[in-house]
């Protein structure tokens, strides 16, 4: 009976560890996405400087005349 007994409380160690596995990869996922989020926000932010200091300076707006 003893053999039996410890064979479930491993088998019950084993599945916990998957289960706190499964959690740490959600976690790091979700870290993973909101540090992409931040990237691709700073990449627009980057492309529209770009795209502005670039701009054909006859459709150029100076300050006093922008919408």
């Amino acid at each position: 009976m003893d053999q039996g007994m410890g064979v479930m409380y491993g088998f019950s160690i084993v599945a916990i560890l998957f289960q706190l596995l499964y959690l740490v990869c959600i976690g790091l996922g979700i870290y993973g996405l909101v540090l992409f989020i931040k990237l691709a926000r700073r990449g627009i932010t980057a492309l529209e400087i770009y795209i502005g200091k670039h701009r054909d300076p006859n459709q150029r707006m100076d300050q006093n005349n922008r919408v």
